[in-house]
């Protein structure tokens, strides 16, 4: 299956955009699912960096650990899942839009299966995604946005 792709123009510059996205501890603030973050270690965002997300999905709250597998200010990052039986394949790229006040966030979520995963993500997962993520990025529009 191909990846799930949204995006959003947002009025802020692309550095405000990339700091706020891309900073875990925000996370609950904008994603639906997201429940709490924990990183891993206290150094800043980089590279090799880790965080465990708990999600609701449905009635549970499942942990999640992810890594930052690139990272690139203001323009793109790549987040992608290294445990249990869903992992998401995260990838942000932000545009500068006109004379750079403004901002186009894309982003892109697949999905790497095993056991379980392979049942519960097209039954499941990739149909509550696909409504949850045009929201998510509507509530972080708000929010950059002043308007939230």
């Amino acid at each position: 299956m191909s990846a799930i792709k949204e995006s959003v123009d947002i009025s802020c510059r692309p550095e405000e955009v990339f700091s706020y996205v891309t900073d875990p501890s925000h996370l609950p603030e904008w994603q639906e699912s997201a429940v709490s973050v924990r990183p891993v270690g206290d150094a800043p965002v980089a590279v090799g960096s880790r965080v465990v997300v708990t999600r609701r999905i449905g009635r549970r709250d499942i942990p999640m650990t992810s890594e930052v597998t690139e990272f690139d200010p203001p323009r793109s990052w790549r987040v992608d899942g290294i445990d249990g039986p869903i992992r998401g394949h995260v990838k942000g790229t932000i545009e500068p839009l006109g004379d750079g006040e403004r901002s186009r966030l894309t982003m892109s979520l697949d999905f790497e299966t095993h056991g379980i995963g392979k049942v519960l993500v097209p039954l499941v997962v990739r149909p509550h995604v696909r409504k949850e993520m045009p929201r998510n990025e509507q509530t972080l529009k708000r929010l950059l946005e002043g308007s939230a």
